[in-house]
């Protein structure tokens, strides 16, 4: 883990929330334990290393849904193994950031496929700035880059578990991936849900607020009123999570796009205060509130900039 990844990492943790969901192994104290918790008979929820992780068992190997922190990844693979002894075949990403693809290259030099949107593959490839955190990541090794890319989304089975995965339209990248398992009637939202608090938007790599308005749309249309959400971080979901963390966005999007058609200036809008009303729910994550308006607002004008 290079220094500008555990900088950006200790920009993003602040407060309860977000020391809880990025771990304490960024200058601040021990890190976090990894808890395992078990969804199904062929699924389990790893919750402590960066972004959640799921694993689907098959007699014959391990699946993971995205894979934790760089510096974490020996940590998550024996956290996997004292749950089940099976070697890891596949490792699916959700989208391109280091707190979800933390083990790709471990496991890609290890034989295993690794899948993801081909913008993942095309982020990870080439070296990035992250404006929002005022970071640089470099290109990821050969043998870490996803080598089965989609552009659209498609359906696989692993074991006795079917999976659709789904491409979300710029949310919070251009590369995310939702991925349903309609068994154990599980939701998989990688970073376009954060539960419980505001979150981040990556408008380098074409994310924006009203994007992840619209993604929170597309989520809620799937599965049933009883599906398990995991989100990219946060604690384990419901639909009531989602729709109440839609319903924000959607609301705070629409604000911030009446105030870009005015013409108005990320100061002026950081005044405002457009978020007021939603503050005590979802301001005490990674972001004080300003700082989250600052960023979203700046996505905002972004793809206008861009549509």
């Amino acid at each position: 883990l290079n220094s500008n990844r555990r900088e950006f990492m200790n920009a993003m943790i602040g407060g309860a929330v977000g020391l809880t969901i990025c771990s304490r192994a960024f200058g601040q104290g021990a890190p976090a334990a990894i808890k395992a918790t078990k969804l199904s008979g062929n699924l389990i929820l790893f919750e402590g290393d960066g972004g959640n992780v799921a694993v689907v068992i098959a007699d014959d190997g391990l699946m993971m849904i995205d894979g934790g922190l760089p510096d974490r990844a020996a940590d998550l693979q024996k956290a996997i193994a004292e749950t089940d002894s099976h070697k890891i075949r596949t490792l699916f990403n959700t989208h391109w950031h280091f707190d979800h693809t933390g083990s790709n290259e471990m496991l890609g030099k290890a034989g295993v496929k690794i899948i993801g949107h081909e913008n993942t593959k095309k982020w990870l490839s080439q070296k990035v700035t992250m404006e929002a955190m005022n970071r640089t990541f470099d290109p990821m090794k050969p043998e870490g880059l996803p080598a089965e890319t989609f552009s659209k989304g498609g359906k696989m089975t692993f074991g006795k578990e079917k999976l659709d995965y789904t491409h979300i339209a710029p949310a919070h990248t251009d590369s995310d991936a939702c991925v349903f398992f309609p068994g154990p009637n599980v939701l998989h939202c990688g970073d376009v849900f954060f539960n419980g608090f505001y979150p981040v938007i990556d408008y380098s790599t074409n994310g924006w607020v009203g994007g992840m308005a619209a993604g929170a749309a597309t989520l809620l249309k799937v599965g049933d009123a009883k599906t398990r959400v995991i989100p990219g971080h946060g604690p384990l979901a419901s639909k009531e999570d989602l729709t109440a963390t839609h319903e924000m966005l959607q609301t705070i999007s629409g604000r911030l796009e009446t105030m870009a058609k005015e013409g108005k200036s990320v100061d002026e809008v950081v005044a405002a205060a457009p978020t007021k009303d939603f503050d005590a729910k979802y301001g005490k994550g990674m972001f004080q509130p300003p700082q989250w308006v600052k960023i979203a607002y700046t996505s905002v004008l972004r793809y206008n900039k861009s549509a």
